[in-house]
């Protein structure tokens, strides 16, 4: 997935322990660590967060290509859910928040179950570009699920990947809601911000759904 140059893309405002991932702070100021979603933390990230700022990260692509068993499938049949996989050329997308003092550790706590623990993901350190000021970048860390790990399902064709996800349900909702809520996110970014692996795979579930029925059940499973 190849996209264009992120520094010129322009989406619209933002929605509204690893020491290592924290940025210099003032003194006075709490310790604070920013968080960077790409997936369903965008727009349920369940922790408590005193900022939060759309941008993107420069060097990865997103692919669903990581299984979940918990939150959008089950162990008979797994969900697909996304990762980030290393791209010279690539740039995704999503929401970073900013954790400060006690949230700190509550929000890695809850993170270290729903993701590490539930979901297969690693913490990951990654430059976070601000939309709002992309000359300001940040240090953040994400949560990334490699080869290595057993839920991880790898490259598949999107239509394949569709008909999976089309089929899959979970703890917290149906595979299709995981889609079609990343895919709204995206379009909030604006035109310049693609995901090509994204949108063919949302272009493979309309292919095999009427376009009414998949807008009646994007509209019930919001």
């Amino acid at each position: 997935m190849k996209h264009e140059s992120a520094a010129q893309n322009t989406p619209p405002p933002s929605l509204s322990p690893a020491p290592s991932a924290q940025p210099p702070r003032e003194d006075g100021d709490p310790p604070a660590l920013w968080i960077f979603g790409y997936g369903s933390l965008v727009w349920r990230p369940d922790f408590a967060y005193s900022d939060s700022r759309v941008g993107f990260v420069r060097g990865y692509s997103r692919r669903f290509w990581q299984g979940d068993t918990f939150h959008r499938g089950s162990d008979k049949m797994p969900g697909r859910v996304v990762t980030l996989l290393e791209d010279g050329e690539g740039c995704t997308w999503g929401v970073a928040y900013k954790v400060q003092g006690e949230q700190v550790s509550e929000a890695l706590k809850y993170l270290n179950v729903r993701e590490a623990v539930l979901g297969g993901y690693d913490t990951k350190k990654v430059t976070f570009y601000p939309q709002d000021a992309p000359d300001q970048p940040l240090t953040a860390l994400a949560y990334v699920a490699t080869p290595q790990n057993p839920g991880y399902l790898g490259p598949a064709p999107e239509e394949v990947i569709a008909t999976q996800i089309l089929a899959c349900r979970g703890f917290s909702g149906h595979n299709l809601e995981y889609l079609l809520r990343l895919a709204d996110f995206m379009q909030l970014c604006g035109p310049q911000a693609q995901d090509e692996h994204l949108e063919a795979i949302v272009d493979a579930v309309g292919s095999m759904l009427p376009c009414s029925y998949l807008n009646e059940q994007a509209l019930a499973l919001v």
